[in-house]
């Protein structure tokens, strides 16, 4: 585990007032090990945290060579009764026989949740929320992973916009991004490209759909890159906008603007929020409802913190976020856009390098 990690999930551990945290959620598993665990949720890898070791529990004959850790205990066959008591015999080997557990319940149902904490001796809490807090400071290498990802989408999505012209399908559009996407070295393209009035659609499936002029065409498109993701959400006009679109592309535009301006860190998330929702209301969208404007990435496309009203935490130097400020009308349309954004130590720093407001196609 590198230092950044270890120190992140220290503070996570301390936080839960736990002697381990263990990981269920495949991103949370990576964050501790650096292994990749299958994509399906089932065999089942756990990853224990203490405060001197670490464990992976996996299924016999799954475990990796080199899984990053000081301990590996696999199990067999018996469901969540084997992956329980394999659990306990990686607890009692990194020191954490008793004492308070927190467990990721991430993905796990609530009847998965009972077969595995209720044979755990001690005191078992929920520690997702912990998880995503260690996360969601980024190390060097993870910033660096991000800004590449966020490169190849935007340079694939730019690839995608010069070949745009009238007769061109959702699903041509969606294919030629994820070759775009692979091309340059990217893995697990992923593409939700509307056209027209299913612009208002805010995840519809790629169809057969053309372009006509004076349409839009709505991207909300994205990537990875050894694991980390970069995602972009942009609209394109096919022809000159009419005065309503500019208003609201304008009105949306500003709203992240100010929002950008607004992130700083020890700003609160929700205050980031209430400026956006003001300014886009102020610039021409008066009834504008939004319950989040953004949101963290890394590991997964959409982390802690959100950017969100109510309680919500403190920004920090290091945070990466995605600033959002879409908008959908049923019978109209849909338009959306955001900006990607590093907390530094006084300010937001863009990391961008495409034009984020509404595109033109001749």
């Amino acid at each position: 585990m590198y230092p950044h990690q270890a120190e992140r999930l220290t503070l996570a551990r301390e936080a839960a007032g736990a002697t381990a945290l263990v990981a269920t959620a495949a991103e949370n598993v990576r964050y501790v090990t650096g292994f990749v665990p299958p994509a399906a949720p089932d065999p089942r890898f756990l990853a224990v945290v203490a405060a001197q070791k670490t464990a992976l529990v996996a299924p016999e004959g799954e475990a990796p060579r080199d899984a990053g850790v000081d301990v590996v205990v696999t199990y067999g066959a018996g469901g969540y009764a084997a992956i329980a008591a394999a659990l306990a015999k990686a607890l009692a080997r990194v020191a954490v026989a008793h004492g308070t557990v927190g467990v990721d319940e991430g993905d796990l149902s609530p009847a998965d949740w009972r077969a595995l904490t209720d044979p755990l001796a001690g005191t078992v809490v929920p520690a997702a929320a912990h998880f995503g807090g260690a996360r969601s400071v980024k190390s060097p290498y993870e910033l660096d992973r991000l800004v590449h990802a966020l490169a190849i989408t935007e340079e694939a999505l730019n690839a995608v916009l010069q070949t745009l012209a009238a007769g061109v399908t959702e699903r041509e559009a969606a294919a030629a991004f994820a070759r775009e996407v692979e091309r340059r070295g990217g893995t697990g393209p992923h593409a939700a490209i509307t056209v027209g009035e299913r612009t208002a659609l805010a995840a519809a499936r790629a169809s057969e759909r053309a372009l006509r002029a004076g349409e839009l065409i709505r991207f909300d498109v994205g990537c990875m890159l050894d694991g980390y993701h970069g995602a972009a959400a942009r609209t394109a006009v096919l022809g000159e906008p009419d005065p309503r679109l500019t208003r609201v592309s304008d009105a949306l535009y500003a709203g992240q603007e100010a929002a950008v301006r607004a992130v700083a860190p020890r700003a609160a998330a929700a205050h980031v929020f209430a400026v956006a929702m003001v300014a886009v209301r102020t610039a021409g969208l008066p009834a504008y409802q939004r319950h989040h404007v953004g949101h963290g990435i890394g590991l997964d496309r959409e982390e802690t913190p959100k950017l969100a009203p109510g309680r919500s935490p403190a920004l920090e130097a290091g945070m990466v976020l995605r600033v959002q400020t879409p908008y959908y009308e049923p019978g109209w349309g849909g338009v959306s856009g955001d900006t990607t954004v590093l907390v530094t130590a006084s300010d937001a720093r863009v990391l961008n390098r495409s034009h984020r407001g509404l595109i033109l196609l001749d």
